[in-house]
């Protein structure tokens, strides 16, 4: 069933992680240039990675255990991304000319959010099942 909320809180993942780190800049650097996801290609590997994650949860809609798991393993690849984020930040913000953190760094808070939204509706499906089948 692809109109379940979860759908939609995948889908927005899908769109946070597949579409906007490469528009939105993540960063500027410190010669006034935004850096966008497709400047480097780890970066535009693992926002693609868990746009591929999030799209394929999608459609595991009957497998609702299998779904929570991707969901979970989405968050692990979105707080290493997130991790990246911030050792970057970190360890380039000492210099004499501050570089500026961009809106698209926080994609990953977003992308996170979203998961947790959508595994704790999974979540209440399963229960919904497991009610219904404690009826029978």
């Amino acid at each position: 069933m692809l109109q379940r909320i979860q759908s939609i809180y995948l889908l927005v993942v899908v769109l946070v992680s597949g579409v906007l780190p490469f528009w939105v800049a993540l960063w500027t650097d410190t010669e006034g240039q935004a850096v966008y996801a497709q400047n480097d290609i780890l970066y535009s590997a693992a926002f693609l990675a868990i746009a591929i994650l999030a799209f394929v949860a999608i459609f595991l809609f009957k497998k609702r255990k299998n779904q929570f798991v991707l969901n979970r393993l989405n968050i692990i690849f979105n707080l290493f991304l997130l991790g990246f984020f911030v050792y970057r930040s970190l360890v380039l913000s000492g210099e004499t000319n501050v570089s500026e953190k961009g809106i698209g760094m926080l994609l990953p808070i977003v992308s996170i959010v979203f998961l947790v939204l959508a595994n704790r509706a999974i979540k209440k499906d399963e229960d919904l099942v497991k009610s219904v089948d404690r009826l029978r």
